[in-house]
């Protein structure tokens, strides 16, 4: 039985800062695989202003025991004051794709 996965939601402002994050989440055994969404327009409010921004989009997938240790790896390395980190669970999936996002994750 696969541990509990989440997806993990995470904007980038850009392609290079987006697989710098995505390779080092992977190398660290943090995710087993992080997709990158280029060309989304994040419209939002940052101090009084509306913004509208194109940003490329990590799904970030791992399990929930390992958030933590990904909210502080992103906050750390992330260019941005208060990026993004929102975690969703998976509620059911392929259970082989499920079992292979554990075996990446084992410390094997």
């Amino acid at each position: 039985m696969p541990q509990a996965i989440e997806i993990i939601f995470c904007t980038c402002p850009d392609k290079t800062t987006a697989k710098k994050l995505a390779r080092l989440l992977v190398e660290k055994k943090l995710a087993a695989c992080v997709n990158i969404l280029p060309g989304i327009t994040s419209v939002y409010e940052w101090e009084g202003k509306i913004e509208s921004v194109q940003e490329q989009l990590l799904l970030i997938k791992s399990s929930k025991d390992k958030y933590q240790a990904i909210e502080a790896s992103l906050y750390e390395h992330h260019p941005y004051e208060i990026p993004e980190i929102i975690a969703v669970p998976v509620q059911r999936g392929l259970s082989e794709y499920l079992d292979w996002i554990d075996t990446c994750l084992s410390s094997k």
